[in-house]
């Protein structure tokens, strides 16, 4: 196992890429405008919001591996593992990354509702795929975070950063409803198959707790895709 850089700050992730941190709790990271780097493991002690505009290969979440594809938004919370064994060679990144301390948070109504969403606490194979339109709605957003950090810090600095990054979290919200709908029928086809074959066996396995784990889904994630499946089913009747 490869060695896990620690990124503690903000400044330390724009460090990395060699890149001037606009902001001592938050920045954004055009990873068009970066030179190539290498791989690395990263334990995160901050929140980052990462879209990925190339095809990545296989990354470690955690103890696991996914692939993921050109377009995918992944959104880490502070104490996650992410990223590839350095293979010795240099890569060009591309995308963009919009990281924030906690410490930003501290006193605001965003502070209160962060863990609200739930997409933190997703699995990296849960990642968030994007269509061509909500990848320029994405990039806009984290454009208007980088330009508000672009202006001197005032005493309206701190607010309009955080009412923009909760724009982009929101927006986000809605592509993962939109994710949801399309996962629904695979997922709840496969649930079916799952309680027909542990009633044959008598197996019970009833609870969502353990439920999950045959989907090969998060708690988190499996619990909210129940959720707006049952919600679209009651609409209907």
């Amino acid at each position: 196992m490869g060695d896990i850089t620690r990124i503690d700050t903000v400044q330390q992730y724009c460090d990395l890429f060699e890149v001037e941190a606009l902001h001592p709790l938050v920045s954004v990271v055009n990873c068009y405008e970066v030179q190539p780097i290498r791989h690395s493991k990263k334990l995160y002690n901050i929140y980052a919001v990462l879209l990925k505009d190339t095809d990545c290969g296989t990354m470690n979440y955690g103890r696991s591996l996914y692939d993921y594809e050109k377009g995918s938004m992944l959104f880490i919370a502070p104490g996650q593992v992410m990223g590839s064994d350095d293979d010795g060679s240099l890569h060009q990144p591309a995308g963009w990354a919009l990281m924030f301390h906690p410490e930003l948070l501290r006193g605001t109504s965003l502070a209160h509702i962060i863990k609200e969403y739930s997409y933190f606490s997703y699995n990296a194979n849960e990642a968030l795929h994007l269509s061509e339109q909500e990848r320029k709605v994405v990039i806009e957003c984290i454009n208007n975070v980088a330009e508000e950090l672009r202006h001197p810090i005032d005493k309206h600095s701190r607010s309009l950063i955080i009412d923009t990054m909760k724009l982009l979290l929101d927006r986000c919200i809605r592509f993962y409803d939109r994710h949801y709908f399309r996962l629904r029928p695979d997922v709840l086809f496969h649930l079916f198959h799952i309680i027909c074959n542990c009633i044959q066996i008598n197996l019970c396995i009833y609870s969502a707790i353990s439920l999950h784990l045959f989907c090969r889904l998060s708690y988190i994630f499996f619990n909210t895709l129940l959720i707006s499946a049952t919600k679209s089913l009651a609409s209907t009747t």
